[in-house]
């Protein structure tokens, strides 16, 4: 992980490409279907593209079928959510605890696992560290 974190969005640009800068920093979505880990099964743990810090274990991913990678589980106190009412509707955003990067969405109560939970997640905002290989 990453142990100094940008002060300025100047910083964080130059850390950043510019599509992870506009997902990352100003709440951006990439297009559906489009994101590297849409159907990545890989082992590992996904990490915060912008400061490195462990948010999901690939165990908690599944397969939703909306268009980005899902978990029903984010690791304790890794994201912070945030009520969002941007495109006229009420949702959650999620972002990274530590580093207050964009992550996605939670959605609660559609069914899909037995946490009835989704974290609707950017390809963007997140890196696999895939599981050693034995």
């Amino acid at each position: 992980m990453d142990e100094t974190l940008p002060a300025t969005e100047d910083e964080w640009k130059v850390r950043l490409t510019p599509a992870e800068f506009r997902v990352l920093r100003q709440a951006g979505t990439e297009a559906p279907w489009t994101g590297e880990y849409v159907d990545t099964k890989t082992p590992g743990t996904y990490r915060c593209r912008g400061c490195g810090a462990e948010l999901y274990e690939s165990g908690t991913k599944f397969d939703s079928h909306c268009g980005w990678p899902s978990f029903d589980d984010a690791k304790p106190g890794a994201v912070r959510e945030i009520e969002d009412s941007t495109l006229g509707m009420r949702r959650v955003e999620i972002r990274c605890a530590r580093c207050d990067s964009h992550l996605g969405h939670v959605f609660r109560g559609e069914g899909f696992t037995a946490k009835n939970t989704r974290h609707c997640v950017n390809s963007l905002s997140i890196r696999l560290d895939p599981a050693a290989q034995g």
